[in-house]
């Protein structure tokens, strides 16, 4: 029996990345879509709790289903193994392909990783891909190869479960493109800035925009390094948020 992919992403069921994902799964297996209605990028793992959820039918094809949901990318997730696709074994999940960058700490801040991370949960191995380019427009031809590449070997089987991967591909040709590195989250925050602006009755509202700064810019083992030389990154993803440095400095501090 063919494998069974589940696909879902942030930018919304309209968006060209996701179409990119259904191109790499199919190669591999029968797909499942359920993607967004609207553009819900910077979700992170928010789910919905006090609203109705909708779910639409969009397409079907030959080892294909398409569905949009109201919700977030968790809650797209949620829906798939808990409603639609419960009786079934997710043997792959693939977030994305996003238009942008989900490198460094932006990782926190996506609802494609989220979605990602969500799917982990369930016990399958789950892959989230991103391209640094947010264009409508964007070129997503080497974000498929490597997207391929790297799905390929993830349903090979053999990794350690669970298992989150998150992947980057730099803006480069497919021949430009060095290679896979896998490698870790790069240290570094993001600056915000508020743009205050006044509607046309007067009253003022707030565009947020801001820069990354990379705290550890000579460090050759992250992940933003991978993608300034020419690398497709791929970080492996936990969940266990402890900062295990500092228990036994608190357990003193605290006296236990």
């Amino acid at each position: 029996m063919k494998p069974l992919i589940f696909i879902t992403n942030d930018d919304g069921v309209n968006a060209r990345g996701l179409q990119s994902a259904i191109r790499i799964a199919r190669r591999f297996g029968r797909v499942v879509v359920i993607a967004p209605e609207v553009v819900q990028s910077g979700k992170s793992h928010a789910i919905t709790m006090f609203s109705p959820l909708f779910l639409r039918h969009v397409r079907s094809e030959e080892d294909l289903e398409v569905y949009a949901f109201s919700g977030t990318p968790v809650d797209c997730v949620k829906m798939a193994f808990d409603h639609l696709l419960k009786d079934q074994k997710i043997d792959l999940v693939i977030s994305g392909i996003n238009h942008g960058s989900n490198s460094a700490i932006s990782v926190l801040y996506s609802g494609t990783m989220g979605a990602a991370i969500e799917g982990s949960f369930y016990g399958s191995p789950s892959v989230g891909l991103s391209l640094l380019d947010h264009s409508d427009n964007a070129d997503f031809e080497a974000a498929e190869e490597y997207g391929a590449r790297i799905v390929e070997r993830v349903l090979a089987g053999g990794l350690p479960l669970p298992l989150c991967l998150n992947v980057n591909v730099p803006v480069l040709p497919t021949d430009q493109i060095k290679g896979i590195k896998v490698c870790r989250q790069n240290k570094g925050y993001w600056k915000e800035e508020f743009f205050c602006r006044q509607d046309p009755r007067g009253k003022d509202y707030y565009w947020l925009t801001g820069d990354f700064f990379n705290a550890e810019p000579e460090a050759t083992d992250t992940d933003e390094w991978a993608l300034a030389n020419g690398y497709v990154s791929v970080v492996p993803i936990q969940v266990d948020m402890t900062d295990y440095s500092r228990i036994d400095p608190l357990t003193d501090a605290f006296g236990n």
